[in-house]
């Protein structure tokens, strides 16, 4: 069957960046906005990961949102649910010094372009675990526009992760697709060429690369923005 739709990663992909340094910049300006508000960055910073994890394993039930909030309210009580309109704050204002370390490729809105050129539907398939106003700032520093993409994928609007094959169902359930007219097209090895199990193409983009578990990479179509725009020109 045809491809009809091709999903883009964002962070590692049409976003370059080395993620640790990301991270680091990113809790960083996170801890400096919430420290006058009581969260100790020895605290803050376990209490992120531990309602990132409750989102990674949310089972559907509830919003992505909701799994964060619910987690993390249990750790700091009814402040944290007070105290939201300072993260809010963060990401419209401190979040947006993150971008200066982090990479820029040109190619990403060339590769975006390419797609819709050749009538290919496209979507952000971006890891749900950050809220819409911080996904919006990460699409356009990436030279992108949220209308660029048919969806994009936030806490608020999924109720699962990568790598959970729920996610991708949801994903494709939403565009009215079926797997195998979908290409994938991520830096994550265990994230994002996971959706090949349901039947979908993908393509491992390498400039970014994340492989955790040293997988064979050859299995994979795979290279740099130019190959992968060979290989969008190369589809049916």
């Amino acid at each position: 069957m045809s491809i009809k739709v091709i999903l883009f990663d964002l962070d590692g992909t049409l976003l370059p960046m080395d993620q640790d340094i990301f991270v680091k910049a990113y809790f960083g300006g996170l801890s400096k906005k919430l420290a006058p508000l009581g969260y100790d960055s020895e605290k803050l910073i376990p209490a992120i990961w531990t309602g990132t994890k409750a989102m990674v394993q949310n089972n559907g039930e509830v919003t992505n949102e909701k799994a964060f909030w619910n987690k993390f309210s249990e750790i700091f009580g009814n402040k944290a649910r007070e105290d939201e309109p300072y993260f809010e704050e963060f990401y419209k204002n401190e979040f947006q010094k993150v971008k200066e370390v982090l990479g820029f490729s040109a190619m990403a809105k060339e590769v975006v372009e390419k797609a819709k050129s050749k009538a290919f539907r496209v979507a952000l398939a971006t890891n749900p675990i950050f809220p819409s106003i911080a996904t919006v700032s990460r699409i356009r520093w990436a030279g992108l526009e949220p209308d660029d993409f048919e969806l994009y994928t936030t806490y608020e609007n999924s109720n699962y992760c990568k790598p959970n094959l729920e996610y991708y169902k949801s994903i494709i359930n939403k565009l009215g697709v079926k797997a195998d007219e979908c290409l994938m097209v991520g830096n994550d090895v265990s994230e994002d060429m996971v959706a090949e199990k349901l039947g979908c193409k993908v393509f491992l983009l390498t400039d970014c690369i994340i492989n955790k578990e040293n997988k064979d990479i050859s299995v994979y179509p795979n290279g740099n923005f130019y190959d992968l725009i060979k290989f969008i020109d190369c589809l049916s």
